[in-house]
């Protein structure tokens, strides 16, 4: 009887070896090592992302530590109308936020080839109908002359906007000597990391009231007294302080629901087998790891030439032409020679979200980016071949591949909920992100 116990154990072992052999996928195997082998830290843990309420583990400026009171009033801040008191006219009191152009089911991104706060009306689903509003003229918009970066994984980006010009910080170390060429960047005197720094810009630029009086008027004042209880009441309700609570929600948002990063922890039915393939390419034969790297699979050290088109060589964009300084990207900023042209490296999680890409949107759909960066030919011929990445160059991609890649970067890189980190409202009552009429209606407020 005993040898029969033990004969139907041993089958049972080996069927159930045989089941794990049959269920183990080899591309998780390829994969994992692959990205051993590119890790920052020579590991999956270097592409993990941190939770967004592990505060410790988040990057961050030392003199703006994060914290949840914090995070909570930064998250209203950024979709409160009510802000919105220093309009050209009128009629844009009141009608746009910080999130007009950093929409979250758009990737927090605008829904459209340029983004527009103050003079814009509607709103549609994601942010694809936001147009010009008939009491402004184009040239009283309120609008860039590059397409808005995303705001998700925002914690690993040291120095902000496409050419990096804000914070005194990591790559603008040492750049103190063009901080004065510009207004906008005087702020980076203040001694504060790229993000601090750009929101207090932002603040003013885009038409914002932060004085106590409103913060009075909303019930807003409590909750900076909670957040910066170490500020001398003189100075605790500024675009300071709101700048470091808008800055600390923004270092809260984070894709850890992609299914990339489910793979990273252990799921590995998290990602399909084209999606794995796609990520192999990526961090191999498609060299696309070599700039973008580290959890958010960005690079915020350097700055490139692709040659891609600005946003007036498009369709749709509002007040640029060739003479934008936003065209030449960090010489913009620096003014040198070797610096025209080129570009932050982005973040690429939810890229998929809103179709437009590059600085100049010149790109309409991902496998437009991948077939670009294929071909290796450079499309803006305002753009000098000395300055263009010596990497870009044709990386010989069959259809296959391509598709595998694109499945890769639009569904492996997509966390489909972060419509959880916007608010259920703001403390004015105001609709949000946007509250012109016709937003309203778009967006069942009214």
């Amino acid at each position: 009887m005993k040898r029969y116990v033990i004969a139907a154990l041993g089958m049972i072992l080996l069927l159930f070896a045989c089941t794990s052999d049959e269920l183990s996928n080899p591309l998780d195997d390829t994969l994992k090592a692959t990205l051993d082998r590119t890790s920052p830290t020579g590991s999956l843990d270097g592409y993990i992302l941190p939770d967004n309420d592990a505060y410790s583990s988040i990057p961050q400026d030392p003199q703006n530590p994060l914290f949840k009171e914090k995070v909570e009033l930064g998250k209203m801040l950024f979709f409160e109308t009510g802000l919105a008191l220093s309009p050209i006219h009128e009629e844009g009191k009141g009608t746009y936020s910080c999130a007009s152009c950093h929409i979250p089911s758009a990737g927090f991104m605008p829904g459209r080839v340029q983004g527009i706060a103050d003079g814009g009306i509607g709103i549609g689903d994601h942010g694809e109908n936001r147009g010009k509003s008939e009491h402004y003229k184009e040239n009283e918009l309120d609008v860039q002359g590059a397409r808005p970066l995303s705001l998700l994984n925002v914690a690993f980006v040291e120095n902000t906007s496409w050419s990096g010009q804000f914070g005194s910080n990591g790559a603008n170390e040492g750049t103190e000597l063009y901080w004065d060429n510009d207004p906008a960047t005087e702020v980076n005197h203040y001694g504060f990391f790229g993000l601090e720094s750009q929101n207090i810009e932002g603040l003013i630029l885009h038409r914002m009231v932060v004085r106590k009086e409103v913060l009075d008027a909303y019930g807003y004042t409590p909750l900076f007294d909670s957040a910066f209880p170490d500020f001398p009441e003189e100075e605790r309700y500024s675009e300071i302080t709101a700048s470091f609570a808008i800055s600390a929600y923004l270092r809260t948002l984070f894709t850890t629901e992609a299914p990339f990063q489910k793979w990273l922890k252990g799921d590995k039915y998290a990602m399909n087998d084209a999606q794995k393939r796609g990520a192999r390419l990526f961090f191999s034969k498609a060299g696309c790891y070599n700039c973008h790297n580290g959890p958010s699979l960005n690079n915020s050290e350097n700055f490139y030439a692709l040659g891609v088109k600005d946003l007036y060589q498009g369709e749709g964009a509002f007040n640029t032409d060739e003479t934008d300084k936003r065209n030449f990207g960090r010489g913009g900023f620096t003014g040198q020679a070797e610096d025209m042209f080129k570009f932050k490296v982005p973040q690429l999680y939810n890229m998929h979200a809103s179709p437009f890409y590059f600085h100049g949107s010149s790109k309409r759909s991902l496998k437009e980016v991948v077939e670009y960066f294929n071909t290796g030919i450079p499309e803006n011929p305002n753009v000098p071949q000395e300055n263009i990445a010596a990497f870009f160059r044709p990386l010989n991609l069959t259809d296959e591949e391509i598709d595998d890649l694109v499945k890769f970067l639009a569904e492996g890189l997509y966390d489909r909920n972060v419509d959880r980190y916007a608010p259920e409202e703001v403390l004015s009552g105001n609709c949000f992100p946007n509250n012109d009429l016709l937003s309203r209606i778009e967006s069942g407020c009214e």
